[in-house]
């Protein structure tokens, strides 16, 4: 039987702030984590948004709870929805809702995702390629 550890945000066993039995999973279910909520607060978060914390995590960020915490410390550098879940073990649902909460209190920032049509054509991208070969 495997002992619950806590889980750094890289994912390897150390002083984080989530508790994970290996064999059971998180040891607060999800929903209890959202207080029962499914759906974020504020707007769209895809799962290829960039999101990124506005100021370092600091120790009074106690008060946010631990899976906050534990978002704020990985939002330290820009990273994707979906990176988020994978890191902390969470469903991606989840970490919408609790990346909202950090939104409405203005801690971290999203990032849309760009927009396929916003992007240069491969003509432009081709003639740009071509004229840096010219020089």
């Amino acid at each position: 039987m495997n002992v619950a550890q806590p889980l750094q945000p890289d994912g390897m066993p150390g002083d984080g702030l989530l508790w994970v039995d290996e064999e059971a999973g998180p040891l607060i279910r999800p929903y209890a984590m959202t207080s029962g909520r499914t759906r974020p607060r504020h707007g769209d978060l895809d799962l290829i948004a960039v999101v990124v914390a506005t100021r370092p995590t600091l120790p009074s960020d106690g008060g946010l709870g631990s899976v906050y915490a534990e978002i704020m410390a990985v939002c330290q550098r820009p990273v994707s929805v979906a990176e988020i879940a994978s890191y902390l073990r969470l469903p991606a649902g989840t970490v919408r809702v609790l990346l909202s909460d950090l939104l409405e209190r203005r801690l971290v920032r999203r990032r849309a995702p760009v927009n396929v049509n916003q992007l240069p054509s491969a003509d432009i991208l081709k003639a740009v390629i071509d004229g840096i070969r010219a020089l």
